[in-house]
């Protein structure tokens, strides 16, 4: 029987099992059967894997990797992210090391070549900071810079063998996802798992219990951190013994792990108020200790639950600000991408204008900050201050202008109870166009 070449939106998958909105276009088989493209590029991997091909292949890829400079890509990174700038130098650093190394080693491979030269060693990055500082927006631009997959997981949802949940793998099978099955992409893709301290143990003092979400997690992230070929089931889940397997080698993946490790800044402040005398203790006591970035050292991260062996998968750390006030002002309107920016290219749309008023910007930022959320709360401020407008905009005949005070924000007054009507451009004078 001949396959269908679409089916409706609502078949699922038969190997992935997600459904048609989601997987979209799905191909219909016999006796109910149906496969999303996802699903058929992974086939098309292992079929190539079974011919012995993914090796030239990576090696063609990585030969149209491009390679920025660090400077380069601080200064991209200065383009979306407000701040930060020395995880920006890390990052930069990091990212250009890792794949100057990938480029090089798949280069000494192709030419066959196997000399007594230094080998540089995998750099994992590991990042720590406040909710909302912009972990997960600097990896991923990191990702677009590169033009590589990127994938995001989530470590609370990884589970030990034997446990409900997700096993380490799947991480890898997002990242192949995200690269559309192509193998080649996706082993030079760059993972990123969040809330990486919610699996530290609970205690410096190994439980006689299983820890399900802790210690035993991070054992089984060691290997793929590190660099191995990883069996992972194509349709995610448990591995079973009677099903194929995906083979990924994660040599050339760069793993970026980060989480808010709330408490850490107090082991830090015990570890430096070892041994501080004199007029360092009396600073100590009116400024609080000096919690730098080169603070952070191993220890630390022992102490506070993570084993010597994964800290060690993870050798630059690179330690984020909290957002200030300014910051977070910054944060709405000079990305290329600001939030206000992007509501107001909408609204253009409709035409109609929109501004915002600095004192409304700056009652924005300060309400943030006291629900202490970051840049990520601003976004649901925003939508819930610009619901009515967006709502009222399509349906208006005229053109009009809608100004955002501090007012408006706090809730005192309407946005639409301050519409004022469309200032008409001033022609241009006769000096102005003798000039033009």
């Amino acid at each position: 029987m001949c396959a269908k070449r679409h089916s409706p939106h609502d078949q699922d998958c038969s190997f992935c099992g997600r459904p048609g909105s989601q997987a979209n276009p799905i191909i219909a088989g016999p006796d109910g059967l149906s496969i999303c493209r996802d699903c058929v590029g992974i086939c098309n991997t292992m079929l190539a894997d079974m011919e012995g091909r993914p090796a030239q292949s990576i090696r063609s890829t990585a030969s149209r990797l491009k390679v920025p400079l660090p400077h380069e890509i601080k200064a991209r990174l200065d383009e979306f992210v407000v701040g930060q700038d020395r995880v920006k130098k890390i990052l930069a650093v990091g990212v250009h090391n890792h794949y100057k190394r990938v480029k090089s080693r798949l280069a000494k491979h192709s030419d066959g070549v196997d000399d007594d030269e230094v080998e540089i060693d995998k750099t994992n990055i590991l990042m720590i900071g406040p909710t909302g500082s912009g972990k997960t927006l600097l990896a991923r631009t990191l990702a677009r810079i590169l033009d590589v997959p990127f994938s995001i997981s989530d470590a609370t949802t990884i589970t030990e063998a034997g446990y409900v949940g997700e096993d380490v793998e799947n991480v890898l099978l997002r990242l192949l996802r995200m690269a559309n099955g192509d193998m080649a992409r996706a082993e030079l893709g760059i993972v990123y798992i969040d809330e990486i301290d919610k699996v530290a143990r609970r205690m410096e003092n190994v439980s006689i219990t299983r820890d399900v979400s802790g210690e035993g997690v991070q054992q089984g992230l060691l290997k793929i951190l590190e660099g191995t070929v990883a069996s992972v089931p194509p349709q995610g889940g448990r591995k079973h013994p009677q099903q194929e397997m995906i083979h990924i080698n994660t040599e050339n993946i760069l793993f970026i792990c980060a989480g808010a490790f709330v408490g850490l800044e107090d082991i830090i402040k015990r570890r430096l108020g070892k041994g501080v005398i004199g007029f360092e203790q009396e600073e100590e006591k009116q400024n609080g200790p000096h919690l730098g970035h080169p603070a952070v050292e191993p220890e630390d991260l022992i102490k506070f639950g993570l084993i010597p062996e994964f800290v060690g998968r993870l050798p630059m750390v690179a330690m984020l600000d909290a957002l200030s006030e300014d910051d977070l002002v910054h944060i709405l309107t000079e990305p290329r991408n600001a939030m206000v920016r992007q509501y107001q290219k909408l609204l253009k749309m409709e035409n109609v204008d929109l501004e915002f008023t600095p004192e409304a910007l700056r009652e924005l930022a300060r309400e943030a900050q006291r629900r202490n959320t970051g840049a990520r709360g601003l976004r649901a401020l925003l939508e819930n201050l610009m619901l009515d407008v967006m709502y009222e905009a399509p349906r208006r005949k005229k053109a009009g202008r809608y100004v955002i005070t501090e007012k408006v924000v706090r809730g005192h007054i309407n946005v639409l109870d301050v519409e004022e009507k469309t200032k008409p451009s001033a022609p241009p004078s006769k000096k102005l166009d003798a000039a033009g």
